[in-house]
C-alpha cells in the first residue's frame, strides 16, 4: 500500500480556513427625494344646450371640473370673466357666431345657485389636495327672457389652479 504524500504547505493552502478571511468594511448613504406641492386641472364644458327665451323659467346646467393635488397641498380654483364684451362675474356673456349680441349666463360654486365663482379672493373655490383626483361640479344658469336673437352662443372660461 502506498501512501500518498502532500507536501504541508499545500495542505495547509486546499484546507478550508475561517482564521484567514479577507475582511470586510460597511458605509452608510443617504436616500432623499423632495415631494413637490404641484396641482392639475382638467374642465369639462359647459353644455346649456337649447334655451328659449319665451319660456319664464331660467336655463340650468352643470359640469365638472377634476382637480389633483399632492397630499396636504392647498389649492383655490378661479373663473375668468371669458370673451364676452362687458362680462362680470354675475354676468358673463356668451356671443353670438359671426355677431356681436350676446347671450348673459353666470357660474356657480353651489346647486343652489347663490355663490358665484369668479377668479379672485373669496369668489374663488378652495380646498386641499389629498394626492388623488377630485371632482367638483360647477353650476351654470342662463337667466329668463333674454331678448337675444336666435343662433349659436359661445363663451371662453379660463379656469385656474392656485396653489
Amino acid at each position: 500500500m502506498s501512501r500518498s504524500f502532500i507536501p504541508l504547505f499545500l495542505a495547509a493552502a486546499l484546507a478550508p480556513c475561517a482564521a484567514h478571511a479577507a475582511g470586510s468594511d460597511t458605509d452608510t448613504f443617504e436616500v432623499r427625494a423632495t415631494v413637490l406641492a404641484s396641482c392639475d386641472i382638467i374642465a369639462d364644458d359647459l353644455a346649456f344646450g337649447n334655451y328659449d327665451p319665451v319660456v319664464a323659467s331660467p336655463l340650468d346646467a352643470e359640469t365638472t371640473l377634476s382637480v389633483t393635488c399632492t397630499n396636504g397641498t392647498p389649492y383655490y380654483i378661479g373663473m375668468s370673466l371669458g370673451d364676452g364684451s362687458g362680462a362680470t362675474m354675475a354676468t358673463r356673456r356668451m356671443t353670438k357666431s359671426g355677431g356681436s349680441q350676446t347671450l348673459n349666463y353666470v357660474l356657480y360654486q353651489d346647486t343652489q345657485r347663490s355663490v358665484l365663482w369668479g377668479n379672485t379672493g373669496v369668489d374663488r373655490l378652495s380646498g386641499t389636495g389629498n394626492g388623488t383626483a377630485n371632482t367638483l361640479h360647477l353650476y351654470g344658469r342662463v337667466p329668463m327672457q333674454q331678448t337675444a336673437p336666435a343662433g349659436a352662443y359661445t363663451d371662453n372660461i379660463v379656469v385656474t389652479v392656485s396653489w
